[in-house]
């Protein structure tokens, strides 16, 4: 085990004392804010919290993201192995399994699809000569129905961002019949400042590549085409080629409508697909903006060979559960994610062609597996009970936590709360943290004091337009009725300014995210780590004991689910 760098432990154990100090004279005071809010916990649950350890999460972080595991690919030999590790880790807590037969993990099927050579992808103007694109530097593009070879010859149809959206009424397709066609769309959704129109600047799941894919398919098309720009996408070119090459994973099919051209394109060649046509992209972006939009057929088409390797497999979800101390309660449950997953290695890249994921996300795992031992070891249990899930296929498009919701071991409606952990930067002791979504519920109140109780300040979402609340494994689970939300720490950390911190983000999105090097680096001080997993601990034990369930703030998006769930309608 790395023994540490001796001011990553200084650091500990000073955050472990004011911590303690913090927490008592808050007892003292019997926890509550000015609203009478409490966050009482009992002295067994602080002790347990100061447990925490930041060199565990280390040495987590260190083993998850090592070559030997070679970027814990969806279905490869090193995603499986990194879930025995966990699965292991919470065998040794002394958890109980709650995956399949006893236990520790839940099968998901999938099936990985992989474009072979002969795969081509063509637009054919009415007039002039064939563009044809190159894989990888100009598109990428799956076939969604799991076949190995889908033909498409078909019209292509310019609908703006592609959205049908009642509430704000807004709609692209202004009922226009796309059957059969390929629906070129923008990413992301029409910007505005008023937070009553698509919740202002902050991305709602309208903007998500994957509601374009769905709502493709549900209209009856037969291909979508993305234009990435990375303004819009919030992240360049090179996350779409890295995250879009090789095999990829999806669901085993249940007979939802699908495309058999899910695709993204290139600025350029968009561009060019525009000219094509007599266009402009860049008026065509303009012209997306209007209320008054109506699709445009463009006067090409895309003609497109996807010839697939197909390949059946399951992976799995790893899942743990610690019982609930009281003996009604203890059928209702408290959940805690963090996907295990990363890209794998690309086999045909020359050089570091290993996607180690140290941040995305063995920083998640490693602060899921030490508040999970922290839980076991304590010397009372929350009336509730705790349930502690890995999950695979993240970095897929949410799959695994897709299924986990779908197949929960709990009901959902039993399910108070999920608090999720993805991609904790190891950058020191932080003074903020960001809890983007958790307003959305009524646990909020208790949030914001136990936040002022370890000195924290909540940071509101630094980038909303990348709608990150619709990017991570808690969405999966929001979208079944679970209140659900991540926590992360902000941009201020002791010592710098936010300045600092929001450049260290910066820098990491721009030269790290979905790249070979975001790996592990002796240097990475987890003090903050093992704050947030403090942090979400306390949390967590509070969910589990108070009387009322966690719900969903009247009229937000995911009440409904909630209600349907509770009423046992599927």
């Amino acid at each position: 085990m790395h023994k540490g760098n001796p001011r990553t432990l200084a650091s500990f154990v000073f955050c472990a004392v004011l911590l303690s100090s913090s927490l008592l004279d808050a007892q003292k005071h019997k926890s509550t804010g000015g609203d009478g809010v409490s966050t009482r916990l009992p002295g067994t649950a602080i002790a347990a919290m100061q447990r925490i350890n930041p060199e565990r999460i280390r040495a987590h972080v260190r083993y998850l993201s090592h070559d030997l595991l070679e970027g814990r690919g969806t279905g490869a030999r090193g995603g499986d192995i990194a879930a025995e590790y966990i699965a292991t880790q919470f065998a040794l807590a002394g958890l109980k399994p709650a995956g399949d037969n006893g236990t520790y993990m839940q099968k998901v099927p999938m099936v990985g699809i992989t474009p072979e050579p002969q795969t081509s992808f063509s637009l054919i103007p009415a007039k002039g000569s064939a563009i044809n694109l190159k894989p990888l530097d100009q598109y990428v593009a799956y076939d969604q129905t799991q076949q190995p070879q889908s033909e498409v010859d078909a019209q292509i149809v310019y609908v703006g961002y592609g959205i049908e959206a009642p509430e704000y009424k807004w709609d692209d397709y202004k009922g226009v019949d796309v059957r059969g066609k390929v629906l070129l769309m923008l990413v992301n959704e029409p910007p505005s400042d008023d937070v009553k129109f698509f919740k202002g600047k902050a991305l709602t799941y309208y903007g998500r590549w994957t509601y374009k894919y769905e709502e493709a398919a549900r209209k009856g098309a037969v291909g979508a085409i993305l234009i990435h720009q990375t303004e819009m996408a919030s992240y360049p070119w090179e996350v779409v080629r890295n995250s879009n090459s090789g095999e990829k994973a999806f669901l085993k099919a249940e007979g939802a409508p699908v495309l058999k051209v899910a695709s993204w394109i290139h600025f350029d060649a968009a561009k060019a697909l525009a000219e094509s046509a007599g266009l402009d992209v860049t008026e065509m972006l303009v012209d997306a903006r209007s209320r008054d939009f109506h699709p445009v057929a463009l006067s090409v088409k895309l003609r497109a060979r996807m010839v697939s390797k197909v390949r059946p497999f399951e992976s799995n979800n790893v899942l743990a559960l610690l019982p609930g101390a009281d003996g009604k309660l203890k059928t209702e449950a408290v959940m805690y994610t963090a996907h295990y997953d990363h890209l794998g290695i690309r086999p045909d890249m020359p050089g570091d062609n290993i996607y180690n994921g140290a941040k995305d996300n063995a920083t998640g795992c490693g602060i899921l597996l030490e508040v999970a031992r922290a839980y076991a070891e304590a010397a009372s249990r929350p009336a509730r009970s705790i349930l502690f899930a890995s999950v695979t296929a993240e970095e897929q498009g949410l799959l695994g936590s897709e299924y986990l919701g779908k197949h929960p071991p709990i009901p959902a409606s039993k399910i108070s709360l999920d608090l999720n952990y993805d991609d904790v930067p190891p950058l020191g002791a932080p003074e903020e943290v960001e809890v983007s979504g958790a307003e959305r519920t009524t646990f909020y109140p208790v949030i914001a004091v136990m936040a002022k109780t370890f000195r924290l300040a909540i940071r509101p979402d630094s980038r909303p337009e990348a709608g990150h609340y619709y990017r991570s494994d808690h969405f999966s689970l929001a979208r079944v009725g679970i209140p659900a939300f991540s926590i992360n720490e902000g941009v201020k950390y002791k010592g710098h300014d936010a300045a600092w911190g929001q450049a260290q983000a910066d820098e990491y999105t721009a030269k790290h995210y979905h790249q070979p090097s975001d790996e592990y680096s002796s240097d990475m001080d987890f003090t903050g780590d093992a704050a947030m997993a403090r942090f979400g601990f306390a949390l967590g034990w509070m969910a589990a004991t108070q009387l009322k369930e966690v719900g969903w703030v009247k009229g937000d998006e995911f009440e409904p689910a909630r209600l349907k769930s509770a009423s046992g309608i599927e």
